[in-house]
């Protein structure tokens, strides 16, 4: 399977720095695996920025082809933040969310998951959402106890129960079959928290270019207000 992948990251409009992580940094064309993860940090400026580059560095260390399985790379990035909190108390409360897709020369696509950055499937015109939001309006939400319009604009919507930098971190795994012309998006709640997904899906499958896809994102976020940072993973599948 042929993969050809861009990645783009902006600061927004209001915070001073930019505390998302991504990996890989370079867009790309390529038949064999590929790593793509976005990570959110957080616990101020500097300890957010320090969790998910510290933990996305941990992820993709090893390549992609060594075996290593996507939920275990999301581990070992929670334990990167850890030991970091470990050797120095004064990031305590630092941590980040993490969103890891491995694609497989055979056109598996395995999914490793923490917190409330997004990967989505676009398939004939039709945007799917592939992981849940590890938050307290999205237990809510599913116990039946608020409606998805009260979730939209809930003042906790963003309260976390899910991050890396806890001990033990649950982490999701997910796993599906891509196909040719699939267009995979993986971005920070930067982006959703300024698109629906309906906005989403037009902009990301109305771009002929992974590259334009991804940036066409983070620029209608900006223009939507761009109150936080927003990074855009965008992987498109040729046979």
């Amino acid at each position: 399977m042929k993969y050809e992948w861009a990645t783009a990251s902006h600061v927004g409009h209001v915070r001073d720095g930019n505390e998302d992580s991504v990996a890989p940094r370079d867009d790309g064309t390529g038949n064999s695996p590929l790593l793509i993860v976005i990570a959110d940090g957080m616990g101020g400026h500097v300890a957010g920025e320090v969790a998910s580059r510290l933990a996305t560095e941990a992820a993709v260390a090893a390549p992609a082809d060594v075996g290593i399985p996507a939920p275990e790379r999301v581990t070992l990035g929670n334990e990167a933040v850890i030991s970091a909190v470990a050797d120095d108390p004064a990031l305590t409360g630092m941590g980040t969310t993490m969103t890891l897709g491995l694609f497989e020369a055979d056109g598996t696509l395995r999914v490793g998951h923490v917190g409330d950055s997004r990967l989505y499937l676009l398939r004939d015109d039709d945007l799917r959402l592939i992981t849940r939001d590890h938050t307290w309006v999205m237990d809510m939400l599913l116990a039946g106890q608020i409606t998805e319009d009260q979730a939209a604009t809930h003042p906790r919507r963003h309260l976390l129960t899910r991050v890396l930098g806890m001990p033990d971190v649950k982490v999701d795994e997910e796993e599906l079959e891509v196909q040719p012309g699939d267009r995979i998006v993986v971005c920070s709640d930067g982006l959703t928290t300024m698109l629906a997904d309906d906005i989403i899906c037009d902009l990301a499958r109305n771009a002929e270019t992974a590259s334009e896809a991804a940036w066409a994102l983070v620029e209608a976020a900006n223009a939507a207000g761009g109150y936080d940072n927003t990074t855009v993973a965008v992987v498109d599948v040729a046979s």
